[in-house]
């Protein structure tokens, strides 16, 4: 069904309870009792008698937000009925339209008398100070919820995929609008959170957890026009595809890499270096693709120097006799040759898989930790029957939205869960034959465009060639800039070493993250002037209110 179809029955349905539950209350106003049942003009008529700002009303069904401020509506036409105690006050927020039912048909329900605010004693002066700082406080929630959901979001970077491109402990703000903002799928959410209120640690089921939004409010795919598509090297962030926890699309947990396939093209990895099309890949200034590697040394390396002229450190020591070996987890051509200068070197090996090797990887970061705990980091390669690996993968090619697939049992894995889990129908195969919501056919056209994202650090990724297509239903949006950069933020799980303490990384911050070029613009002066118009709001407004009184 249609989103709006569905949304416009959900607002009609809230209209309908609201209506029901307060009716009365709207007569002994003074206004036509059916003004209760029609969506917005019902709460304008609340915050025009409460005496609150009117625009307000404007937020009143939307999604994440609409909930809030239907809530602050609530309250201020319960206090309107002397319904202001704690109690009462805690009701109308958790049994809004029971609570507001039992006041509306209650017959000693009468309206409060206005106060005069030059007959108010102290401590109801007071009150209504407070009142108008919660309101405030509640305003300034309902803004901040907005900008999140509908226009940007932080993001963080808790595992090393990206690694040199995007550092572990990089803090981004992604765009939303840049791709389409996508609607919300689950309107009803407590705001800022991903997915759980809380979890309850590593010995619990993380389905067990308490969700952050109503799992029945079910609204389905939509996305607005934006003005670019996903394109082949944008780093973009999406919903991790194979979330085992969350059904729901835009609560599934958000994972970034580099778009290294389009919807058409077909890709490879011929020992660990990627194809498009049969060329190889065409890398931006500021991706930092690297792999993994076997250094051998004549003696054990000094870590704390090591680390501070690479900035990074080895995942794992060997030992054998006197001699050392060390294996990186991701190495660039320029710190292969700065390992190749250290006094203690002996030789190196990039770390390829042979081209017959099983099509099960094991994969250092995807230990679960605080933000992958509730993914399900099976290792198998995808598809689970070509017997590819990492380094040895593909040519696979990646749908896109209008192809026509011919199912057959060889290519099966590769489809299955594009055509079930991510466009919704329900594909059979018996004695050989395929049934597609229970019609027998071998053929299927896609509904949607694919893409490959592929981690820069390629050997320490969990990325496409485990969980296979990415859908355009589940891309969030694009990164705009790194507003900060926190190196030991996060524990690097798959390491033998840590770095000491943690510091600011002042040379990264508030830097673009997504122009594909080396070196990134700097946007300290937009962050100096939002920080001078947020600290500075009520002192220059103040300003303004003092001289049109002299005047």
């Amino acid at each position: 069904m249609n989103y709006f179809v569905i949304y416009t029955i959900y607002v009609l349905i809230l209209s309908l309870l609201m209506g029901i539950s307060t009716w009365k209350l709207f007569k002994k106003m003074g206004y036509n009792p059916l003004f209760a049942f029609i969506p917005f003009y019902n709460y304008y008529i609340i915050q025009k008698e409460t005496n609150h700002p009117k625009w307000w009303v404007i937020f009143a069904y939307f999604p994440i937000v609409g909930p809030i401020m239907m809530t602050v509506f609530h309250i201020f036409l319960m206090n309107k009925f002397g319904k202001n105690s704690f109690a009462q006050k805690l009701m109308t927020v958790f049994l809004p339209f029971l609570y507001m039912a039992v006041v509306n048909y209650s017959k000693d329900t009468e309206l409060e008398e206005e106060d005069n605010e030059l007959y108010l004693t102290e401590d109801e002066k007071k009150a209504h100070k407070k009142e108008t700082f919660l309101g405030s406080i509640t305003f300034a929630v309902v803004f901040a919820t907005i900008i999140h959901v509908f226009i940007t979001q932080p993001f963080g970077i808790p595992t090393g995929s990206m690694e040199r491109t995007l550092l572990v402990g990089d803090f981004l703000f992604v765009n939303k609008l840049n791709y389409g903002f996508r609607m919300p799928m689950r309107p009803v959410a407590i705001p800022f959170l991903q997915s759980t209120i809380f979890d309850t640690g590593e010995k619990g089921n993380p389905k067990d957890d308490p969700k952050s939004y109503v799992d029945a409010v079910d609204l389905p795919y939509f996305r607005f026009p934006g003005w670019e598509s996903p394109k082949r090297n944008d780093i973009v962030v999406f919903n991790y595809p194979d979330d085992s926890v969350h059904t729901a699309i835009d609560r599934k947990d958000p994972y970034v890499k580099r778009l290294v396939g389009q919807p058409g093209d077909v890709i490879e990895f011929r020992e660990g270096k990627l194809f498009v099309n049969n060329k190889p890949e065409v890398k931006m200034g500021d991706a930092e693709v690297q792999h993994a590697y076997y250094v051998n040394t004549s003696s054990q390396l000094d870590i704390p120097s090591l680390y501070k002229k690479l900035g990074f450190l080895p995942v794992k020591e060997f030992q054998n006799g006197g001699a050392y070996m060390y294996r990186f987890q991701g190495l660039t051509d320029k710190y292969v040759q700065e390992i190749k200068s250290l006094p203690e070197f002996v030789s190196i090996k990039e770390d390829i898989l042979p081209k017959d090797s099983s099509g099960i990887a094991h994969k250092v970061n995807a230990e679960r930790n605080a933000y992958t705990k509730n993914i399900d980091t099976l290792n198998s390669i995808f598809p689970i029957n070509r017997g590819w690996n990492i380094d040895w993968y593909g040519p696979l090619k990646i749908p896109k939205k209008g192809d026509v697939v011919t199912l057959t049992q060889e290519n099966l894995p590769e489809y299955k869960k594009l055509i079930t889990k991510h466009e919704g129908n329900k594909l059979e195969v018996k004695n050989g034959k395929f049934f597609i919501n229970g019609k027998e056919t071998n053929q299927y056209t896609v509904k949607y465009n694919y893409y490959m994202m592929v981690g820069d650090n390629r050997d320490a990724s969990l990325d496409a060639r485990y969980f296979g297509f990415v859908p355009e239903t589940h891309i969030v949006g694009k990164p705009m800039f790194t507003w900060m950069s926190l190196e030991g933020a996060f524990k690097d799980n798959g390491s033998d070493y840590q770095a000491d303490g943690w510091r600011f990384r002042w040379d990264r911050m508030f830097k673009a993250t997504n122009t594909g070029d080396a070196n990134k613009t700097s946007y300290w002066w937009l962050a100096a002037g939002i920080l001078i118009l947020f600290f500075g709001w009520e002192f220059f407004t103040g300003l303004f209110k003092k001289k049109k009184n002299e005047d």
